[in-house]
């Protein structure tokens, strides 16, 4: 094997032969020193040895950073390595990881649950799908930083100023300090509030697990820090709010009295549909036929779903202004579409003496009502978009808008009959449709 006197001028003379990947010239004077040259002239000053029976190649430097006698000194340490049988790649490596898992455990909590919303946004959990509009928004509510003065949507007895985010104090320190006590002791403060807690310890899961898995920081946090902590939380109640029959009349009356003709009209159309909050508030007008009277809304199971327009609701779809994107446009919203419609829901049950309603009781209602008319399960579940549970629901049945309409216009003249309103008539939405276009 030939050798080479390593001098400055060598090195700089040095090239890689044509139609070879690469050359390395060996020095006369340290064992194991080696100048790797590619063909685009790129210079490496490298150590390769024998270790335990097998080969190793290790990258010392360039020559632009670093002298021959530099180059030299650390071969002869890689060579007292190799000689006592420690590979110098496989300690450069668990060094490099030492150092990245110490920098990783100093990372704050919350810088690092930042990194975990913009992975979900982009990725997500189900077959590599972006988190929901919602799920991302509920996962930065929980690390908000409190103070805010509000305004509205405060009950009685409870503080105007904004607290923190449910996890902000818990992740707001390094990664290797949040322990199992830790997150024992954050759950203990919110057992007065079990579904919060329940929510918030999922979310705290799932993102150690993503933690878990993570090359940076896999070795920067306590395993056990979350693990079978779930049972430890008294379980929710199930919430059972929803409109009575005999409620129907008096609460369309006072929503009818709201002034902003979009909230007014979600909010019937919810009770009507039983379409989830979202996926009714974010409805693209591309999304709405009203020749057919049908659209198709998002759904949590199989991404879209198409229902039927009916006559009362195709009436206020069509009423509504058409200022952006959204049927229910929102132009001081950051999203563009209504996001807190709850204010002028609880003022409107309060002035119709209705007990606590909700917006997802809204869609309860919808559900209940549905038994009055004998609509058919499967129907209802389609409808409202719940997961089909028996065999023939998930894999036989696949029911025609058309068919749904029929059912879905039959409950919708029930509520309105219920709540003393005239269903429209298909001639008078039709009717309706050609003067908005006259005008």
């Amino acid at each position: 094997m030939q050798k080479f006197n390593f001098t400055t001028l060598f090195i700089s003379k040095a090239l890689c032969p044509e139609g070879m990947s690469q050359k390395i010239f060996r020095d006369k004077t340290t064992e194991g020193l080696g100048l790797r040259v590619t063909p685009s002239g790129k210079k490496t000053f490298i150590f390769e040895s024998w270790v335990n029976g097998g080969s190793v190649r290790i990258k010392i430097g360039e020559p632009k950073s670093w002298t021959i006698e530099q180059a030299r000194e650390k071969a002869r340490a890689f060579k007292v390595d190799t000689d006592k049988g420690i590979n110098p790649v496989e300690t450069k490596k668990q060094n490099t990881e030492k150092n990245i898992a110490d920098k990783a455990k100093g990372v704050n909590g919350l810088v690092a649950w930042g990194e975990y919303i913009k992975w979900g946004k982009v990725r997500g959990k189900r077959g590599n799908q972006p988190w929901g509009l919602r799920h991302a928004q509920e996962h930065e509510n929980m690390v908000r930083v409190g103070g805010k003065i509000l305004s509205r949507g405060v009950r009685a007895g409870q503080s105007k100023i904004q607290a923190n985010g449910v996890l902000y104090d818990l992740l707001n320190q390094p990664l290797k300090e949040i322990s199992r006590d830790k997150v024992e002791q954050w759950l203990e403060s919110f057992l007065d509030r079990p579904a919060t807690a329940r929510l918030g310890l999922a979310l705290l899961s799932a993102f150690f697990t993503w933690l878990s898995n993570h090359k940076d920081y896999k070795n920067a946090i306590q395993l056990d820090a979350c693990k079978n902590l779930l049972k430890s939380i008294p379980k929710p109640k199930a919430k059972k709010d929803f409109l009575q029959k005999e409620q129907v009349k008096v609460w369309f009356e006072y929503i009818n009295r709201i002034t902003n003709k979009v909230i007014k009209s979600y909010l019937q159309i919810l009770v009507i549909t039983g379409a989830r909050r979202n996926e009714l508030a974010s409805l693209k007008w591309q999304d709405v036929d009203l020749t057919w009277y049908q659209a198709t809304i998002r759904d949590k199971v199989n991404g879209t779903r198409q229902i039927p327009i009916t006559p009362y609701v195709g009436k206020l779809i069509d009423d509504l202004p058409r200022v952006n994107d959204y049927v229910f446009c929102s132009p001081r919203s950051e999203t563009g579409y209504i996001a807190e419609p709850r204010y002028a829901l609880e003022t409107a049950n309060k002035n119709a003496g209705i007990p606590h309603l909700s917006i997802h009781g809204l869609r309860r209602t919808f559900k209940n009502l549905s038994e009055w008319v004998e609509m058919p399960v499967g129907i209802v579940a389609q409808i409202m978009g719940h997961e089909p549970s028996a065999t023939a629901e998930k894999h036989y049945t696949d029911r025609p808008i058309d068919l749904l309409r029929v059912w879905h216009t039959k409950i919708e003249k029930f509520i309105l009959d219920e709540a003393g309103i005239i269903q429209p008539t298909w001639e008078e939405l039709k009717e309706q449709k050609k003067l908005r276009l006259v005008k």
